[in-house]
């Protein structure tokens, strides 16, 4: 609602004339008011407002130093407002708050977009000074609207989402979430006289954990928080196919035994049919397949191959591979554990991986024994014969220095060893 103030003479209290009509001294110093020149403001002090739409302002005018001047507050039209305490303006949506020498204080209820604008604080001094305030209005979007192109995706399938703002002000920023992460999104911007629509749009490639995760709009504005809506997704994928080894438990498929095999699937939809087959080769006779289940009682070698479980829903088919080796009849060696390996869409469980890795685990076991007793051995060797070198450790002589150490010189050392050489000569040998 446009403010507006009432011709000379039609609004007020009454002094001395007829009700309902202002003394004349007052209608010229309200007209002279209005014809004030804007002063520097110096001794005036007032803020600038922002405030939701419906909701109340509050605008205040303050004197520094008061000198006992008037105070007067005029709208973006320069109608008086409020003139001290008196309120010539017809529009009750203004109250006074406070008034005094050194304020005046004035509060506007239901505040609406056509509020917004400058308000003129002035007070009569010589020269007059006037001071403005500026008036925001914000307004806060009226509607938040999620739109997704498809109500049921299919795992792998990029949709499309839109989320709406409706006449807001200023424009609003939209932020987009699934779950807990932020995405980003594309917004476009329309604007039809002061208000503001604002659409976001989110492209989403969705996969089956994406199924009944929130997709949120939130809305990062000055004049609302919190405020969001969210859509929950909903995702269509093909089975997901696994195989079981129940029986055994643990260790090698041998010839003799029996084998059992579960197999488990699980979609949206849930799958409508499960079954068996052999890759490559006919299911043997003695085989008992009962809904996901597979027996076999007592494996042979022709049992040898890959066994498949299929599932099938309206979106697609999967599977997962179980490849079977019967072994012979328990050894010595201790039954190992079977492994299985997967990879998507097919799973593939392998009853031989626990034999080989078994046998290498064996082999490194043995090779590591034979290493310790050679090592042993020779360190055995080693200190035997350290032993033997530390008894017989002595001088070596000749018998030619035999009497030679014990000479006092080496004159007598000749002497002795000749002597030696002498004895020698006595022995003779005689020819018959």
């Amino acid at each position: 609602m446009a403010s507006r103030t009432e011709p000379s003479g039609c609004s007020g209290r009454g002094g001395g004339g007829a009700p309902g009509i202002l003394p004349l001294p007052l209608l010229l110093l309200l007209a002279a008011a209005a014809l004030v020149p804007r002063g520097d403001g110096q001794n005036l002090v007032t803020e600038d407002v922002t405030v939701v739409e419906g909701e109340v302002a509050t605008i205040s005018c303050r004197v520094k130093n008061s000198d006992d001047s008037v105070i007067q507050l005029l709208n973006p039209n320069r109608q008086t407002i409020y003139f001290k305490d008196f309120r010539p303006l017809k529009d009750s949506r203004f109250q006074l708050v406070n008034f005094s020498n050194s304020e005046l204080r004035v509060s506007l209820t239901n505040v609406s977009v056509s509020d917004e604008g400058r308000y003129f604080c002035q007070l009569y001094t010589d020269p007059p000074q006037e001071i403005y305030t500026t008036m925001t209005v914000l307004v806060p979007p009226r509607n938040l609207v999620i739109d997704i192109q498809k109500d049921i995706a299919t795992e792998g399938e990029e949709i499309e989402l839109n989320c709406t703002a409706m006449a807001s002000r200023p424009a609003t920023k939209i932020r987009w979430f699934k779950g807990n992460k932020e995405l980003r999104g594309k917004s476009e911007v329309e604007q039809w006289s002061d208000m503001f629509t604002v659409t976001s749009q989110l492209l989403l490639t969705v996969g089956r954990e994406d199924d009944g995760v929130p997709v949120i709009c939130l809305v990062d504005h000055p004049a609302v928080k919190d405020l969001q809506t969210q859509r929950y997704l909903e995702v269509i994928y093909k089975p997901q196919v696994r195989v079981l080894q129940n029986y055994p438990l643990q260790g090698l498929t041998r010839e003799g035994e029996p084998l059992e095999l579960t197999c488990t699937a699980f979609g949206k939809p849930q799958p409508t049919e499960v079954k068996w087959l052999r890759v490559d080769d006919e299911m043997p006779q003695h085989v008992v397949v009962s809904g996901s289940n597979l027996l076999i009682n007592n494996l042979n070698k022709t049992d040898n191959g890959t066994y498949r479980c299929e599932a099938s829903n309206a979106v697609g088919k999967s599977s997962a591979d179980y490849m079977l080796f019967v072994y012979d009849p328990p050894t010595t060696i201790p039954p190992p554990t079977t492994t299985t390996t997967t990879t998507t869409p097919t799973t593939i469980t392998d009853s031989r991986a626990g034999d080989e890795g078994s046998i290498r685990a064996v082999d490194h076991a043995v090779i590591g024994g034979v290493v310790a007793v050679v090592v042993f051995a020779m360190l055995c060797l080693l200190i035997i014969l350290g032993r033997y070198f530390a008894r017989h450790k002595g001088t070596y002589f000749t018998h030619e220095a035999k009497g030679a150490d014990d000479a006092a010189d080496a004159d007598t050392a000749i002497i002795n060893a000749e002597g030696g050489q002498n004895n020698s000569e006595e022995k003779k040998e005689y020819f018959i």
